[in-house]
């Protein structure tokens, strides 16, 4: 990989920040990193560490959309920045990884039309809740908003059961 560059974060770094554009995809060839959604707010969650050989901001750099978590490095780590016109050469030098983010994408398309219709229950419920005021029920469906986003973005699966929905790791 020609023009990418290995480049080393120290401890607490934020290398991803939730809701900005990051036009880079980075492979952490050594170390861990935390993934947050809310990080350094109230709501702030710990969604999961990331570890060697996995691959994160996938989404900026395929999309172009701001990223959905922040991601921090928790001990020294060593990754590669790939950016766009990189890709041919990371796609033939890491298939594996290049496997594990499109069964991610594709996991999200099939479960989408699923976490919409929970989402559209979770939005009528907010709406019939009498007993809870506007601002709480604002607060409920951007908690909603935010988790069914996440789920998404980690290839999660939200699987319909009679009573309700199970929630599973599929990567």
């Amino acid at each position: 990989m020609s023009d990418n560059k290995m480049i080393v974060f120290k401890p607490d770094t934020v290398i991803l920040r939730e809701g900005e554009v990051n036009e880079f995809m980075f492979k952490i060839l050594k170390g861990h990193a935390e993934v947050y959604v809310g990080y350094g707010t109230k709501h702030e969650s710990l969604l999961g560490i990331l570890s060697e050989q996995s691959c994160f901001g996938e989404f900026g750099l395929l999309l172009k959309k701001p990223a959905i978590y922040t991601v921090i490095a928790f001990d020294e780590i060593i990754a590669f920045r790939i950016s766009e016109k990189d890709m041919d050469d990371f796609i033939l030098e890491n298939r594996k990884n290049v496997l594990d983010i499109m069964k991610n994408m594709a996991n999200s398309m099939f479960t989408m039309r699923f976490q919409i219709e929970m989402l559209m229950k979770d939005i009528e419920e907010f709406s019939k809740s009498g007993n809870i005021n506007l601002d709480e029920k604002r607060e409920n469906l951007r908690r909603s908003l935010r988790q069914y986003a996440i789920g998404n973005a980690y290839g999660h699966s939200f699987t319909p059961t009679a009573s309700g929905f199970s929630f599973d790791k599929t990567t």
